[in-house]
């Protein structure tokens, strides 16, 4: 049964904020259980690594060095197989909870930016999701910029790989450092001397040699190695702990052919298992098909899916999000423009707009953009359904949580 391992994994996650708390009062750190390097992983051939951060190290960040935190995901039984054959992490940057733990820190750093005023988690804030409560972020000098800072949650089993609403970055690595010098966000354009500038302002915080040879074996910070930290913390983020998900665990059957998706779960209303069955199903039973394209349960993008349509004409192919939280988003849409998941079901019902990069599954049997009718209990229960996405438990994660001293 399901039950004890969602016993467990909230067992594991209250240990965790425990540690938390206890480094908070004076308790040695900000981490949990040690953890060795993953075989393979980026650190695995390292030296003996030194044991705690020096007192210099330790006035910025409260990390305790020597009880790394577990990055690796805690995953439920239906997060089978094919869910793993959807993983996009690559071949030379397997999981190293060192190189995870150094991640968080250049993530959570704003120093990393020309003002000293935007890191990463400024924009993918864990409070909202790790997407930005705004529709646009706000950059280090007060410039505002023309695309949504999305949900990052389960964005490792996006199989394609590549980053960015649209799709520009090959990989999640290559993605990681281009906001640091993107002219908008964090600065560090060419004119503002990019990456090799960020580079030597890392090395001369106290803190990045150290956490640079603890990770890696030796205090060398270049681009790549900084692209794969960021990556591996990112890939970490997967939400299993919704209200779907613990259901989903009670009715998931992998010897069906939708392995149980279908089925009515006992931890949803009957409004929302009415949205459930709208979501799963196929039209020809009475479904709309949505997991098509959002699949189940990581509710990423299918890898053959194209645009939605939302401008005539459009030619870029954007990719959605994970819509895990999206309940509790404030905006969606690469550029925000929807303020509710109500306008978005509108949206798919008969606001899809022609052009080359549409998705044929959105055409109808005339090549024209389809249109459907969604009673107003259907939309409310589609609604409904999808607000039971939302996790608590990854918003809250200690692993997550801002590790510098403020």
């Amino acid at each position: 049964m399901a039950e004890p391992f969602l016993r467990r994994r909230r067992a594991s996650f209250a240990a965790c904020a425990a540690a938390v708390f206890l480094a908070a009062c004076g308790g040695g750190g900000g981490d949990g259980t040690p953890s060795a390097a993953a075989p393979g992983g980026a650190g695995a051939a390292a030296a003996t690594p030194q044991v705690a951060l020096s007192s210099s190290a330790s006035q910025f960040l409260n990390l305790d060095i020597a009880q790394v935190l577990d990055y690796a995901p805690h995953l439920p039984p239906f997060y089978d197989a094919g869910v793993a054959a959807l993983d996009n992490t690559p071949a030379d940057n397997a999981l190293d909870n060192k190189v995870a733990t150094l991640g968080r820190v250049i993530f959570h750093d704003v120093r990393l930016s020309v003002g000293d005023n935007v890191a990463c988690a400024t924009c993918h804030q864990a409070a909202n999701d790790f997407a930005d409560s705004k529709r646009f972020s706000v950059g280090f000098d007060g410039s505002v910029g023309t695309r949504h800072a999305p949900r990052l949650a389960n964005l490792r089993y996006w199989k394609p790989g590549n980053m960015f609403w649209d799709r520009r970055a090959p990989t999640l690595e290559a993605q990681s450092t281009l906001p640091v010098q993107n002219p908008v966000e964090m600065g560090f354009d060419v004119a503002h001397g990019g990456m090799p500038i960020v580079l030597d302002k890392m090395t001369r915080q106290p803190y990045y040699p150290e956490l640079f040879s603890f990770a890696f074996g030796d205090p060398q910070i270049t681009e790549a190695r900084v692209q794969k930290a960021l990556a591996q913390y990112m890939r970490a983020m997967v939400s299993t702990g919704s209200r779907w998900d613990d259901g989903y665990a009670q009715t998931f059957d992998p010897s069906l052919p939708d392995k149980g998706l279908d089925k009515p779960v006992p931890t949803l209303t009957a409004q929302e298992d009415r949205g459930r069955h709208l979501f799963m199903a196929l039209p020809s039973a009475g479904g709309l098909a949505c997991a098509v394209c959002h699949v189940p349960p990581t509710f990423a993008l299918a890898a053959n899916s194209l645009g939605n349509g939302l401008d005539a004409g459009e030619t870029t192919v954007f990719k959605a999000p994970s819509l895990k939280n999206v309940g509790r988003s404030t905006n969606f849409m690469h550029d925000g423009r929807f303020t509710t998941l109500e306008e978005v079901v509108d949206h798919y019902a008969s606001g899809v707009q022609d052009g080359p990069a549409l998705d044929p599954r959105l055409k109808g049997p005339d090549g024209k953009p389809r249109v459907r009718t969604i009673t107003p209990d259907d939309k409310a229960a589609l609604v409904a359904f999808l607000k039971t996405l939302s996790d608590p438990v990854l918003s809250a994660d200690p692993r997550f949580a801002d590790p510098f001293r403020h």
